[in-house]
């Protein structure tokens, strides 16, 4: 359970523009600009409404509700991520690859566009079906990343894109790619970077009755990954952890690479963090400044 409040969301922010400015980074006139900003907001307090306490839904109950949109152009996170993910992909030998977490399928498809032979995994049966239409000659299965239904030593190619980040034990699921993958094989791994530190922003979507709900997301340090996939045996080739555009948000609120307008703040309901953008523009640029917005690992499986 968690209580989202807009003003928790928009204050958030104008705290680390102020410590972004209290380190050196912007000057006087920033920082009293943002102490007024914050009077405004608390002043505009009855505007947001009283907020919400929404209930954590499952993965499967989650993406349900995204699979028709998950595809759709103007999500940045996708597209920082999928351009270098792509490029690891496209240097690697042809062989048997797994897509595990596969989504809708936009790696699996890749893969086979190479000449590997695809298998995909994922727990959201509704995404599943996107990505048999995308990859007809795939072999999809609905299962769990942790107890994947492979054989020993089956793949040459591992993929995990976007999915760790909703795993609670890392090391495990490590553990279960590297059971699949032959000796010398490659593993490339993808998650979600939070604003600051492990804090990363809840995934909203509709619950099974329709009430609002959230998505558990983790924000994870480059260390945890390497922690947990070193000890195993897989050597580190390359990593990766693209930054969000700057500026994050243009003077109207509105991201760069968005397809459409702004949205409204319904009072009452669990805020949507980019109808909340335009009350406090320069804030927004200066807390997303220079943040990675994923990261992305490519590991190789030693021969041993």
């Amino acid at each position: 359970m968690a209580y989202h409040h807009p003003l928790a969301y928009l204050l958030g922010l104008e705290g680390i523009a102020l410590l972004r400015a209290f380190a050196g980074e912007y000057g006087r006139e920033f920082t009293e600009a943002r102490f007024a900003e914050v009077r405004a907001l608390l002043d505009a307090a009855d505007r947001f409404g009283p907020g919400a306490t929404v209930q954590s839904v499952s993965i499967q109950e989650g993406y349900r509700n995204w699979a028709d949109s998950y595809d759709q152009p103007g999500n940045q996170l996708i597209e920082l991520e999928q351009s270098i993910v792509w490029d690891i992909l496209d240097g690697l030998p042809v062989g048997t690859a797994a897509d595990v977490g596969c989504g809708t399928g936009r790696h699996a498809a890749r893969l086979a566009s190479l000449g590997h032979r695809v298998i995909g995994v994922d727990t959201s049966a509704d995404m599943l079906v996107k990505a048999r239409a995308k990859v007809p000659a795939g072999e999809f299965y609905q299962a769990d990343l942790h107890r994947l239904p492979l054989p020993d030593r089956h793949v040459d190619v591992l993929v995990c894109a976007l999915a760790l980040a909703h795993v609670p034990d890392l090391a495990t699921a490590m553990k279960e790619f590297v059971r699949v993958l032959r000796p010398g094989g490659h593993l490339v791994i993808s998650d979600p970077r939070g604003l600051i530190g492990d804090i990363d922003m809840p995934l909203l979507k509709a619950g099974p009755n329709g009430d609002p709900g959230f998505v558990p997301n983790r924000s994870r340090l480059a260390s945890d990954y390497l922690s947990a996939a070193l000890p195993l045996g897989l050597r580190l080739r390359r990593c990766e952890e693209p930054r969000r555009p700057a500026p994050f948000v243009g003077a109207d609120g509105r991201p760069p690479h968005a397809t459409g307008p702004v949205p409204d703040h319904v009072p009452g309901g669990p805020p949507n963090i980019w109808a909340l953008h335009p009350w406090c523009v320069d804030a927004v640029n200066a807390a997303y400044r220079d943040t990675p917005a994923a990261i992305v690992c490519h590991f190789e499986l030693g021969d041993g």
